[in-house]
């Protein structure tokens, strides 16, 4: 009878131990997920992310939107001197900066122990996945893309993240419909040139990129109709093109004037004679390429194309409003007013 017990018992024992690992086994399955990145690449990371290295600048801002930032562990050099950014999130310059846009120092980067890596280029996805860190690419090209890839972010950061990438895509859904509306009906569509930056005035935004797509977006046409992102153009094109309005980027509006107004090439333009030549803004991150203040930016073009169709949005009021929403930081009037001229908070 005591050797039967002891069989019972036994049994009884393996029982809980088979148990044991039946529970132990989905416990262990919930611990990672599966993210589908921009490129259509699905990639396993844990279920709840609590480090983040971030290599992709504008991505940085991304995560700040969805306020992921206390979860960043390693960003860029750029965005640590990207003055809005740190008004906003001081501590950014206290985190790692592994990454130049160029070089990856990957022993810095695998000392943050990260628990994803962000990027946009498939070569620095590679050196982290042969570090063994997870790795998803978020570049994008288009509203469309940029909706996607702040869902993505969202997916990767996890808690109130995805809540509040919906609320940001639904208000540039949002802005979007309105600028239409309201503009892309007028027979009057002003050519608009955009300069990447005050250095190189020859390097400009082509057809089939996503500046193409909101000046169209604004009310506008691109002078340029060449195909491409960020590509070299000719002096002998602009000028042919003679642009109604110049947008520059990376720069404020007076630095703006002042480069095209002494370069003998562009000095008669219809744009600079008439001082229609503006710095793009920039808050976060600049609002022309793939940043979340692209919701912002729409508005922005569609008003200095169109002002009186656009008399009713207060540009002032809606960067406060986005700040104060989406970063929890309260822009003075001043404050916003800088941003609009491309202009770096005052120290």
């Amino acid at each position: 009878m005591k050797k039967f017990k002891k069989v019972i018992l036994g049994l009884g024992f393996v029982s809980l131990l088979g148990l044991g690992l039946t529970t132990a086994q989905p416990a262990q399955a919930a611990s990672t997920k599966t993210v589908t990145d921009m490129t259509g690449t699905k990639v396993e990371i844990p279920k709840k992310v609590k480090k983040v290295a971030d290599l992709w600048h504008a991505n940085n801002q991304v995560v700040l939107l969805l306020g992921g930032q206390k979860k960043l562990v390693a960003t860029t050099a750029m965005i640590q001197k990207q003055p809005w950014f740190a008004e906003v999130y001081p501590n950014i310059t206290k985190v790692t900066a592994p990454y130049n846009g160029t070089d990856l120092q990957v022993e810095e980067l695998v000392k943050t122990n990260p628990d994803v890596v962000i990027a946009s280029d498939d070569a620095t996805i590679q050196k982290a996945k042969d570090a063994g860190i997870p790795a998803v690419n978020a570049m994008y090209q288009d509203f469309a893309g940029l909706k996607k890839s702040v869902t993505l972010t969202a997916n990767v950061l996890g808690g109130n993240a995805p809540k509040i990438a919906k609320t940001y895509n639904k208000e540039l859904n949002s802005n979007i419909k309105y600028v239409k509306k309201n503009v892309t009906t007028k027979k009057s569509k002003p050519k608009v040139l955009h300069i990447v930056g005050a250095t190189d005035l020859l390097k400009v935004d082509g057809t089939k990129s996503i500046v193409d797509e909101w000046i169209k977006a604004a009310g506008g046409q691109n002078a340029i109709k060449a195909e491409g992102n960020m590509i070299t153009t000719t002096a002998e094109e602009i000028t042919k093109s003679n642009p109604d309005i110049i947008i520059v980027g990376q720069t404020t509006t007076k630095a703006a004037r002042e480069a095209l107004k002494n370069d003998e090439r562009f000095a008669n333009l219809k744009a600079v004679k008439n001082n229609k030549v503006y710095g793009n803004p920039t808050g976060t991150f600049a609002w022309d390429r793939y940043s979340a203040e692209e919701a912002l930016q729409v508005l922005w073009v569609a008003k200095l194309l169109h002002p009186k169709d656009m008399k009713n949005v207060d540009m002032n009021k809606k960067t406060r409003q986005f700040y104060q929403k989406y970063y929890n930081y309260d822009l003075t009037k001043a404050q916003a007013k800088l941003i609009l001229a491309g202009e770096n908070p005052k120290a």
